[in-house]
């Protein structure tokens, strides 16, 4: 049976009549809405869209698609849908109703589902003294963010989220419901720790750890003062301890109404950054950057869910471009270059270009860590732009290659897995060991390559 037949015919409403969720094929109403993703440049046009009201449901839906020879994209949010192979023919199967968050404060645990956002979980572990290790936004889906690593404001000091991923609940590529951890299913368990992992997620329980209030905040100076503020910020990072997360970043900020007046519409270099610990040391610490004189401190205690707000990041889909590299230094070579294409003189589309410290825990493996023990690099560079007309998506997007390309020198062996918006393999964001590993994974789990992925895994051949 072809997959016109299954659409058009009685496969599709066996494949209804067997779900608690929804289904949808092109020309029925809802269809558009469901395909949707985060980033509207990318038209994704499955087969058919199933939006999973429960494990079981994804357990359903796989064993159908399996049956009737078509492959499967898994997708929460849609965030990192850039970078997918074509749908052409294929099931994308939504896990976005799937948002029940169940926090354990004596265990320091949550159990999210697969269509969790950060927000569902920083809120209420707030609220017992905990915090995730979440990333910039809060919109961003919990297992996506974790099975690509998951760099947060609190990487430095305790990691990758996915090396705090105690279980994984998930749907195999056969259909099977299963449980990994790390005495059950142990490769599966493996790779979902930021190996993209291997069949559909259905739920990750993880650590959580005691945070209080934190210091954080940005710093804005007009973007003329690019150069001086990064190499001031460079020098900083220097100094500072595992404690302290930060970036330097670039930013050209749209005329929004919801955004201040003072920031309406102009461009800044500026210093975002959180501090583990009290105000009256993190005032110490930032002090050296606030001898700068910035044109608008924002630094103040704040709750762990508030560090969702401290990136600015957009809270509605929008349609962008972007990339990411992993940097081994950032030395003073590299920022002019950074300042020559995105600075107070660049003729550019990019709304950010952006450099974040890394090191501390990251740069430390995890005891039995996953497919992304730890990071070999200091700095990550990550560079996107809007595109707010179809025509303009090949300008921004050779703006963003252009950017990365001048920071080539300084490229450690692999990129970001999460930040890698354009189609790359695994083996572009991984270490080798790890790709090498993910791909016995894969031929065991996935021999056929039923599973589409952000960035693909070939197995390996006997």
């Amino acid at each position: 049976m072809n997959t016109t037949d299954i659409t058009a015919g009685r496969g599709l409403e066996a494949l209804r009549a067997a779900i608690a969720g929804q289904v949808f094929v092109p020309g029925q109403a809802g269809y558009d809405q469901a395909r949707q993703a985060w980033n509207l440049a990318v038209d994704q046009r499955p087969a058919v869209v199933v939006e999973a009201g429960s494990a079981a449901d994804v357990a359903r839906a796989v064993r159908f698609a399996r049956a009737h020879g078509m492959r499967i994209a898994p997708q929460g949010t849609g965030h990192g849908a850039g970078p997918l192979e074509s749908l052409d023919g294929a099931m994308l199967l939504r896990t976005t109703r799937l948002r029940t968050v169940h926090i354990d404060p004596a265990a320091r645990t949550a159990r999210a589902e697969a269509g969790a956002v950060w927000q569902d979980v920083t809120v209420p572990a707030a609220e017992h003294g905990l915090a995730g290790l979440a990333g910039n936004s809060p919109n961003v889906g919990v297992a996506g963010y974790t099975l690509g690593g998951g760099l947060g404001w609190l990487a430095r000091h305790y990691g990758l989220a996915a090396n705090s991923v105690t279980a994984a609940e998930l749907v195999t590529p056969g259909g099977d419901l299963v449980r990994a951890d790390a005495d059950h299913e142990s490769d599966l368990f493996w790779a979902v720790r930021g190996g993209g992992g291997i069949g559909v997620v259905t739920a990750l329980e993880m650590g959580l750890y005691p945070v209080g209030d934190l210091y954080a905040g940005n710093l804005f100076f007009p973007i003329q003062r690019a150069a001086e503020v990064l190499h001031a910020w460079r020098a900083w990072t220097g100094t500072v301890p595992d404690e302290v997360t930060s970036q330097g970043r670039l930013v050209r900020l749209p005329p929004l109404p919801q955004l201040p007046e003072p920031l309406r519409g102009r461009a800044f270099v500026k210093v975002e950054a959180a501090y583990l610990g009290d105000a009256g040391t993190g005032v110490e610490l930032t002090q050296p950057l606030r001898r700068l004189g910035p044109e608008l401190d924002t630094f103040a205690t704040i709750p762990p869910p508030a560090l969702g707000q401290l990136h600015m990041d957009p809270d509605q889909p929008v349609p962008f471009q972007g990339a990411g590299a992993f940097l081994s230094d950032f030395p003073a070579a590299a920022i002019d270059a950074l300042v020559g294409l995105a600075g107070p003189d660049a003729d550019t589309p990019l709304a950010s270009v952006e450099v974040g410290h890394l090191g501390g825990a990251l740069a430390r493996p995890a005891p039995g860590g996953g497919a992304q023990p730890s990071i070999d690099a200091n700095y990550l560079l990550t560079a996107v732009g809007a595109i707010p007309a179809p025509d303009l998506t090949a300008t921004v997007r050779a703006q963003v290659r252009a950017v990365k390309d001048a920071l080539g020198a300084w490229h450690t062996g692999y990129d970001y897995y999460n930040f890698e918006e354009t189609p790359a393999p695994a083996s572009a964001v991984l270490p080798p060991a790890s790709y090498r590993r993910l791909q016995k994974i894969k031929a065991a789990y996935d021999s056929d390559q039923m599973m589409i992925s952000a960035h693909p895994v070939w197995p390996a051949r006997p």
